[in-house]
């Protein structure tokens, strides 16, 4: 899968988990709903690391925490997407 698609399995997997909407995680991390739906939507193909890091925050876990799943594994990443975007 492309990388943008596992932050958007990974976002929506924790606010499952968390049982957060995209408007309560955005709340939370500071930011507009429309900047969290924008990446879920693949409108921001390459969201920056602030972002990521205040969408953290929202979850209150660390970056580390939010890449230690499968869905960033290496086999996982269809690199041939990463490269042409």
């Amino acid at each position: 899968m492309p990388f943008i698609k596992a932050v958007d399995c990974r976002i929506l997997e924790l606010c499952r988990s968390n049982h957060l909407s995209i408007n309560g995680l955005a709340n939370k991390a500071g930011m507009p709903p429309s900047t969290v739906a924008s990446i879920l939507n693949e409108k921001s193909r390459n969201p920056g690391e602030l972002t990521i890091f205040k969408i953290c925050i929202g979850f209150g876990i660390s970056m580390e925490q939010f890449y230690a799943s499968k869905l960033f594994d290496v086999e996982n990443i269809d690199l041939e997407k990463v490269h042409k975007d």
